[in-house]
């Protein structure tokens, strides 16, 4: 029986049920300003969202909060939120650990040389994040930028693939509207990482079919993880660098019957076994999108999504394979 490193401690893989992937547990509400008394009010907005996901046979949800953003501190003071989430939600948790744009990144991050940030990577996965003493159980979601791979996000990567080879842990990445998809395996690749413990995200903001295919012919898996989002603003940098007036951002759209049909064909084409789920929510895109992620939450993937699989011929086993078997085999700490 092979582990799993969840937020409260290891898991028999065999009892995670149906796992959501990548998600951001702690970036549902706008700010830390929720509290209430001594209790932060970001617990309950999850544990109330995770709400009826057992009932649909999930059992566990993997955050893939990078440091700095979407709901990870730098020093790892919020994974004990995690685990208070687990406990009162009744799943598992599993924490990754990553940095996302260079943009985004913190100072200490942009400054460390690879072997320090091979270092960083190895010990939040051996002793724990930061000064939580929580352990990671994946590498992500480790990004790239649009269009570009920046010298620090090619540093970093290779720290993340060197952490990789040093622990076995799984990664998994941030493609930027799955741009530099090739040059990401390529890197990746190049640091002898195990191609089958790789998971190259948010392939589903292309919606095609062959392009999917040519990086699943790489030898890594991908992932469909931007269910229900099927609208977003994406901001060419962050927030506080921002003068007043006008601003660069852009906005897409991607309909979810867009995504059942790449799910579908690509099932149909034999790769099953090589695809993740998921539904990358934050509280952004819950009020940008009030007919999915507004409506259903984390349930969306489970009473929306997989009965449009269905639909479309995708058979019971494979959509078993892809939100309970893959994400697990992924998972699995290596003895």
């Amino acid at each position: 029986m092979t582990d799993v490193m969840t937020v409260r401690g290891p898991v028999a893989s065999t009892e995670l049920g149906r796992i959501m992937p990548h998600e951001h547990l702690l970036s549902l509400a706008p700010g830390p300003w929720q509290t209430a008394g001594t209790r932060d009010d970001r617990i309950d907005l999850a544990v109330g969202a995770l709400a009826g996901l057992a009932d649909h046979g999930f059992g566990t949800v993997v955050d893939l909060s990078p440091y700095g953003v979407v709901g990870r501190d730098p020093d790892g003071a919020n994974l004990a939120l995690l685990a208070e989430i687990s406990e009162y939600a009744g799943l598992h948790i599993v924490s990754g650990t990553a940095l996302y744009l260079e943009s985004y990144s913190p100072a200490w991050a942009r400054s460390a040389s690879i072997d320090e940030l091979t270092r960083r990577f190895v010990a939040d996965a051996v002793d724990g994040i930061g000064d939580s003493g929580i352990r990671a159980g994946v590498f992500g979601e480790q990004a790239t930028s649009l269009d570009e791979i920046t010298p620090f996000e090619e540093r970093v990567l290779r720290a993340v693939a060197r952490a990789h080879r040093e622990t076995g842990l799984a990664i998994m990445t941030h493609t930027t509207h799955g741009t530099m998809a090739h040059e990401q395996v390529d890197l990746l690749e190049s640091e002898g990482v195990d191609l089958d413990r790789v998971v190259i995200g948010h392939l589903d903001t292309q919606l095609s079919v062959d392009f999917a295919r040519t990086v699943l012919d790489r030898g890594v898996l991908i992932a469909i993880d931007t269910i229900g989002k099927e609208v977003w603003d994406f901001f060419l940098e962050p927030a506080p660098d921002r003068p007043d007036g006008e601003f660069p951002k852009r906005a897409f759209a991607r309909s979810d019957r867009g995504r059942a049909d790449l799910v579908a064909a690509l099932v149909g084409a034999g790769y099953a076994d090589r695809l993740v789920l998921a539904q990358d929510l934050t509280g952004a895109e819950v009020w940008m999108n009030p007919g999915t992620h507004g409506r259903s939450g984390y349930s969306y993937l489970a009473e929306t999504f997989l009965p449009m699989l269905a639909q479309r011929g995708v058979p019971e086993d494979a959509i078993e394979q892809m939100t309970a078997r893959t994400p697990a085999r992924l998972l699995e700490v290596p003895a």
